[in-house]
């Protein structure tokens, strides 16, 4: 490893000991999210709706990890799903440069699954219309369905590095429920992300037209669920070295 990169536990402890910066991105966070901060980024021409701090922070898993199947529970307009097909591209032209290899596999092993209970003709249309189309698959229908349910765990039994995303309904219930049928597909050193756990941080009347809030949202299921799941822990450096982060308690990592 190299100096740089060895040196950012100390770096993220002496942040984290500046009592002003942690509380700068707090502040950001309950001031950003009215003004629908993450609204404002695209993905390779598809808005992305997330922080950009976030974003590099999956490429680096994505990166760390070298999942063969990202499945992402909620697919808005499509734009978390191409940055996945366009990282997992970027996966297969990295091991084809050093093998040697044609850049572009005739199949690739690698894909997104998305799961949305509604994904919206629109929507549809631009993502089948994208270049990365090829490398993801969708499934609309409820993610906790039973049917759903049974349909990711097939398609995820063909792959052997599975990353799981879960930024759909974010209220406790639903997101406990999303949990119990996917964080047990997660391979041993990946990660299961739960997104918007920032709920639980925010002033209690922040989302008054939602059906979560204040102790009741995802980071409320994390600790439910970790309770009886020892497999499973935080990993707080990386909310840590963002600061910025919808997911703080969110990057959960099986280690077993």
């Amino acid at each position: 490893m190299s100096d740089f990169k060895s040196e950012i536990p100390d770096r993220v402890a002496a942040m984290q000991a500046n009592g002003r910066l942690p509380a700068a991105a707090v502040e950001f966070l309950r001031a950003s999210v009215p003004c629908q901060y993450s609204y404002n980024f695209h993905w390779l021409g598809r808005p992305i709706i997330q922080y950009p701090t976030d974003v590099i922070a999956m490429q680096e898993l994505i990166w760390e990890v070298k999942p063969d199947l990202i499945v992402e529970c909620g697919i808005a307009h499509g734009g978390s799903l191409i940055f996945s097909a366009s990282m997992l591209a970027l996966l297969d032209m990295c091991e084809a440069i050093e093998a040697g290899e044609p850049l572009e596999p005739a199949v690739s092993r690698r894909k997104v699954l998305g799961i949305d209970i509604d994904i919206r003709a629109h929507n549809r249309t631009a993502i089948d219309a994208h270049p990365m189309r090829s490398r993801i698959e969708m499934i609309e229908g409820s993610s906790i369905s039973a049917d759903v349910i049974a349909e990711v765990g097939r398609i995820a039994s063909a792959h052997r590095n599975v990353l799981v995303c879960l930024d759909s309904n974010h209220t406790h219930d639903h997101v406990y429920a999303e949990l119990e049928a996917y964080a047990s597909l997660v391979s041993v050193g990946s990660y299961c992300v739960v997104f918007d756990t920032l709920i639980e941080d925010m002033e209690p009347d922040a989302y008054p037209d939602r059906p979560w809030g204040v102790g009741n949202n995802p980071k409320t299921a994390v600790h439910a669920y970790l309770k009886n799941h020892p497999e499973f822990q935080i990993d707080k450096l990386i909310p840590d070295k963002l600061m910025i982060t919808v997911a703080h308690d969110g990057w959960l990592r099986r280690t077993c």
